[in-house]
């Protein structure tokens, strides 16, 4: 039986989330999801899960109340349970700064949300192909 691909999405928007969810699903199939609303949650989430179900890619929106996505990425790349997940940096922001302090901090991609749906689908399905087959 093929195993289905977990990502989790952490973004602070409901909206987002689901339309996030929408896409994903419209590009690729064998996804599951877990929501996620700051980084807070992300973290203990991974502490507490990541031996039985390890997700195979991480979507971090940058800017969230509490701990926000810098200050998450940071801490999972310093940690040696949860270095290796893939994360993608998945904002609003076009910022250069924004982009190359996501790099430093150990993102794997920094992606500026599309403004279409099916802008969100065609970008879905190529991050699909990168991370998840």
């Amino acid at each position: 039986m093929k195993r289905k691909h977990i990502i989790l999405v952490v973004d602070d928007d409901a909206d987002d989330r689901e339309i996030i969810k929408d896409a994903f699903m419209a590009a690729l199939e064998d996804l599951e999801f877990i929501f996620l609303e700051n980084g807070d949650k992300l973290l203990d989430h991974l502490d507490r899960n990541i031996e039985k179900d390890e997700p195979s890619l991480v979507l971090l929106d940058l800017n969230m109340p509490g701990k926000d996505g810098r200050e998450s990425l940071k801490e999972m790349k310093c940690n040696k349970r949860f270095h290796h997940l893939p994360v993608v940096v998945f904002t609003t922001s076009s910022s250069q700064r924004d982009r190359l302090m996501a790099y430093d901090l150990g993102a794997n991609c920094f992606i500026t949300k599309p403004d279409t749906f099916n802008k969100l689908v065609e970008m879905a399905g190529c991050i699909g192909k990168l991370w998840l087959e």
